[in-house]
């Protein structure tokens, strides 16, 4: 397997790591303030990284004549939405309460809190890890447009907005409770899926490539999901809203550069 594949896949995998790592050093759990500017961060990319990583060249490898050529792409993206919809349905989700901390809440009910958190930011990343494997594999199987610099571009910023779902879930794990070694290994464990996916995905690259346009569509309708239903509501709720706006900016415009520049 070339090295670049490897590192495309790790990446977003060691940016959870470094995130799950902050309970080693930090107490109690994170500020309001500071998980509403990490939420906004964490959109931001994401939006960026759903329009020029996924959109755009699903549009771009569409084969679909003149003005159909953005047929595949909507219906990817619907089919995207519809998809984390129902997984929405079967996976607990993140819920913002008043005083801006953060649980999961979802059908069940006989799981525990701590078991449903990690759940839930495991839903987050199931999209993150077909996104980057539906573009590496695009790359590795050539015929396309889509470059290393691109992928790599994704993997990058997809890990800089996993570092703070990493911390999101150690913190408040090591704060009820938990100890501070099983919190980390539990925050890790929640990204363990972008990689496994976006790995799956490539093994998969000589099927792929014919409905390339559907699938990158696909992985931006479902990351979009993720950002209307559950990251926008949390950095908007309650007191503090701003903070939530002014970095979903810096992460919009941050993944918007990476892309242009390695893209």
């Amino acid at each position: 397997m070339p090295i670049e594949i490897i590192q495309g896949l790790a990446i977003p995998f060691i940016g959870t790591t470094l995130g799950a790592a902050c309970v080693y050093l930090l107490r109690g759990e994170l500020d309001h303030r500071v998980q509403k500017a990490f939420t906004g961060f964490a959109a931001g990319i994401m939006v960026a990284a759903s329009i020029w990583s996924l959109l755009i060249p699903a549009m771009d490898e569409s084969s679909a004549p003149g003005a159909y050529a953005s047929l595949p792409a909507v219906a990817g993206f619907w089919v995207g939405t519809l998809f984390l919809l129902l997984l929405d349905h079967i996976i607990p989700h993140l819920h913002q309460n008043s005083d801006g901390t953060q649980e999961a809440e979802g059908p069940a009910s006989a799981l525990s809190k701590n078991l449903k958190l990690v759940l839930a930011v495991t839903l987050h990343n199931i999209p993150e890890g077909m996104a980057v494997g539906v573009v590496l594999a695009g790359w590795l199987t050539g015929g396309t447009d889509l470059s290393i610099g691109a992928a790599l571009a994704l993997s990058l910023g997809i890990a800089i907005q996993n570092f703070p779902e990493g911390a999101i879930i150690s913190l408040p794990l090591a704060a009820s409770g938990e100890g501070r070694h099983k919190a980390f290994i539990l925050g890790t464990l929640s990204g363990i899926v972008e990689p496994i996916g976006g790995a799956l995905t490539i093994v998969a690259a000589s099927f792929v490539v014919p409905v390339l346009p559907y699938l990158l569509a696909f992985a931006a309708g479902a990351m979009l999901y993720v950002v209307v239903e559950e990251l926008i509501p949390e950095m908007s709720a309650g007191h503090h809203s701003n903070i939530g706006v002014l970095s979903f900016a810096v992460g919009f415009t941050l993944m918007m550069a990476l892309d242009t520049i390695l893209g």
